[in-house]
């Protein structure tokens, strides 16, 4: 009697393994698209620390950028690339845009510099606002860029500037 008691319970554990095996050798199939592939890129963080989700292209900064007046203010984190670094501090940088503009990034309370020598990619963190920039300003930008006197000389008039005040920059590796 105490045997017919377990067949059933036997049985069932049978059946649940079959289930079990049945169910985990399915294999997957992609219907669509297949399976996206993440491409992991490392930084090296300059300022406030800050991580790489989130982040809108230039090209909707532009846009911003295209209906801002002087007194606006858009918090944002861009990805860019890197056009061009002060060359004596490594203090402020330019970033490339699809326009003819371009992004002039300094850093909040010059609390940090970049490398003299960056390039490539870059994700700034910050605000974003449309500045004037004197001829003063413009000279003195050209002349750390390291720009000839004819090139110095032939600034004058001040210049509508797409600005970033950043306060973290993640620099992509090379």
């Amino acid at each position: 009697m105490r045997y017919l008691k377990f067949i059933p319970m036997k049985n069932t554990i049978y059946i649940v393994l079959i289930f079990i095996s049945f169910f985990s050798c399915k294999q997957k199939i992609y219907q669509g698209q297949p399976p996206l592939k993440v491409e992991t890129t490392s930084y090296d963080i300059f300022g406030a620390p800050l991580d790489a989700q989130s982040v809108r292209p230039m090209s909707d900064l532009v846009t911003s950028f295209s209906t801002m007046r002087q007194a606006d203010t858009l918090f944002a984190k861009v990805e860019g690339t890197i056009k061009e670094v002060c060359a004596k501090k490594g203090c402020w940088m330019t970033l490339s845009t699809e326009t003819e503009k371009e992004v002039m990034v300094r850093f909040k309370d010059y609390g940090f510099f970049m490398p003299l020598d960056a390039k490539g990619s870059v994700i700034v963190n910050g605000k974003a606002y449309i500045s004037e920039t004197s001829v003063e300003d413009l000279k003195h930008y050209a002349e750390d860029a390291g720009a000839s006197e004819d090139e110095i000389e032939a600034i004058v008039s001040p210049k509508r500037t797409y600005s970033f005040e950043a306060d973290g920059v993640l620099l992509a590796r090379k």
